[in-house]
């Protein structure tokens, strides 16, 4: 069982920066490849970044490509988004989740995937 809390939401102005976190429990941590998702009023849940469990491969949504950066901190069961150059339209409600596939895992899928946080508000003002 992993549960998954993230932080490091908030308002901020359009070109502004956030870092988001996803603290994670367990001692498993690092056997899950992570992903960050995000979900807008009236919209469906969209993926937006992951990073694989050693860290060495990461994949991004054409959105938020060049601006957006995951990493990991095994060490700190800690999963990162920092969000920079940020557009009004990255507004949402954003939602770290783990994967235990090792083999043939997509990213992008969101079944793909056994755990989720509650997710943290994120607010871009114009």
């Amino acid at each position: 069982q992993v549960q998954l809390v993230e932080s490091g939401g908030g308002l901020v102005q359009a070109g502004g920066s956030l870092r988001l976190s996803c603290a994670a429990s367990g001692r498993t941590f690092s056997r899950y490849g992570m992903g960050w998702f995000r979900q807008a009023p009236g919209k469906e849940r969209e993926f937006v970044a992951a990073i694989s469990w050693s860290g060495g491969w990461t994949y991004y949504a054409d959105s938020v490509k060049g601006r957006f950066t995951i990493s990991r901190d095994n060490a700190k069961n800690t999963v990162y988004l920092q969000m920079n150059s940020l557009k009004p339209e990255d507004t949402a409600v954003y939602y770290c989740a783990a994967s235990s596939k090792r083999t043939d895992w997509d990213p992008l899928d969101r079944l793909e995937y056994d755990y989720w946080g509650q997710g943290t508000q994120v607010t871009v003002s114009s």
